[in-house]
């Protein structure tokens, strides 16, 4: 398996558990030693809502399911060079991923790892520093304090998302939400997706009554950008409609899709 380009691993059935190996034999040949860095970067815009301004090394948060968020806080960590990984999300697009400044070389997925995808996360947490996990069933407890403490040995940090079913992750250092995401450029049923706004919110341990910041997602060049108050308050929530058809016309005219996180 080649790193020159988006590592894919995609088991299934009996094959999930060689495919584990495989990963733990690429994992030991890149051989990261324990990272020294105390905090892990992200987009300026998002800054705020932490209380360093980054992400702890070797904490673990919980994160909305929005692949939008999930790219989004991969992808200034991934600008300054530093390998990225996402498990179990397999709907999540390179395209996307691409749209947000992330560098594909150095990103690996595990889209479709089944009841493998704690291990692969494990041996993930080896040598990547930022790893995003949508968990593929419940989880004991036991499990997560060995994962925890893997995390805090190498220095890793996991974003994992919540669901209805598993709820938030045990031992959070704090919870990452998405609230209010409007799509921009969506007529009367068909257009170009230019991007999104979303109400992006936080609460760690450290900041219980929470940080909140109205954002694009991604922005013209990629990265986060913040929306200033007065222009939220004034931004048009409704989406701009392309013409409608004219009395006669057979089909609407065709427009290139965009592919959105």
């Amino acid at each position: 398996m080649g790193f020159d380009a988006v590592s894919t691993i995609s088991p299934a059935g009996d094959a999930r558990a060689g495919e584990v190996l495989r990963l733990r034999r690429e994992i030991s040949r890149m051989q990261r030693r324990r990272s020294d860095l105390p905090l892990l970067p992200i987009d300026e815009a998002l800054a705020p809502l932490l209380p360093d301004q980054g992400l702890q090394a070797g904490a673990a948060y919980t994160v909305s399911p929005s692949p939008s968020l999930v790219l989004a806080l991969l992808s200034a960590s991934s600008r300054r060079g530093l390998w990225c990984a996402v498990v179990g999300m397999p709907t999540l697009g390179v395209e996307a991923a691409s749209a947000f400044g992330i560098e594909l070389p150095r990103l690996i997925l595990v889209p479709d790892p089944g009841d493998r995808w704690l291990a692969a996360t494990s041996a993930l947490a080896e040598v990547v520093p930022l790893i995003a996990v949508q968990p593929g069933g419940r989880v004991r407890d036991a499990d997560v304090s060995r994962l925890s403490a893997r995390l805090r040995d190498r220095g890793s940090t996991l974003l994992v998302t919540e669901s209805e079913h598993f709820g938030a992750w045990p031992q959070s250092e704090g919870a990452i939400r998405l609230h209010d995401q409007q799509w921009e450029g969506i007529g009367e049923g068909w257009g170009l997706i230019e991007g999104s706004t979303a109400t992006v919110t936080a609460r760690t341990r450290h900041t219980p009554t929470g940080a909140s910041v109205r954002v694009r997602l991604p922005g013209s060049h990629g990265a986060v950008e913040a929306i200033a108050e007065q222009a939220a308050a004034e931004t048009i929530t409704e989406l701009t409609a392309l013409p409608t058809l004219r009395e006669g016309d057979a089909s609407p005219p065709e427009y290139p899709l965009a592919v959105a996180g």
